[in-house]
């Protein structure tokens, strides 16, 4: 065989040789690189999500509610029971039931899955004062004095309900002197809980 015959003949096998190598990889779903790569453990669950197995429902009877936990940073909505009709004539008491719930540790499979609340386990809800604005509800902690998280929890759970917010605005005082405030829930406000929330039209009083 001649030097340029046998020159060919290791072109052709090389180029085999690769050939081959590229279509092993394709079969096995590998894309052939260069540089090591290590992917590490595969994750175990996906954040916020939770399989049907693990979905608790943590009351047999009552009226189904969606509440608003932190989870990624962001606010999303989880299913309880509460024993009040959320269209009930009490607004107090509706609003203590949801707030209830907020301020409650989520059940482990929720907490495993990121699930968490910020709400304080102390925090109650009182009826509106003379003179203050129409529809509104006094917390036992001055609304701005809370963790942005946890007023951004409690304005858009309360924001679920027309009993609440029968605006879209949910208005909220304190213990202190300081006029009620009215909040809205938008989706900047669920994307990032953590930045200042959004007040409402108008936060003068007047019944």
């Amino acid at each position: 065989m001649g030097s340029g015959n046998r020159r060919a003949y290791r072109s052709a096998v090389a180029l085999a040789g690769v050939v081959a190598g590229a279509l092993l990889a394709a079969g096995c779903g590998i894309r052939s690189t260069s540089v090591p790569v290590d992917a590490g453990a595969a994750p175990s669950q996906v954040p916020c999500t939770m399989s049907a197995e693990n979905v608790t429902t943590q009351a047999l009877k009552g009226i189904p509610v969606q509440i608003y936990l932190v989870c990624s940073a962001q606010l999303v909505t989880v299913d309880r029971t509460v024993q009040v009709d959320e269209n009930a004539s009490d607004r107090v008491r509706v609003a203590q039931a949801l707030l209830d719930e907020l301020r409650q540790k989520p059940p482990a499979e929720e907490r495993q899955a990121g699930y968490s609340t910020t709400v304080p386990q102390n925090l109650r809800v009182d009826a509106a004062r003379p003179g203050d604005r129409a529809g509104t509800l006094r917390l036992s902690e001055q609304p701005e004095d809370l963790r942005s998280e946890a007023l951004a929890q409690i304005v858009c759970t309360y924001a679920e309900s027309d009993t609440l917010a029968p605006e879209d605005t949910v208005v909220l005082g304190g213990p202190g002197d300081y006029a009620p405030r009215g909040y809205l829930c938008t989706s900047e406000m669920k994307a990032r809980p953590k930045a200042v929330p959004t007040l409402g039209v108008g936060t003068g009083t007047g019944a």
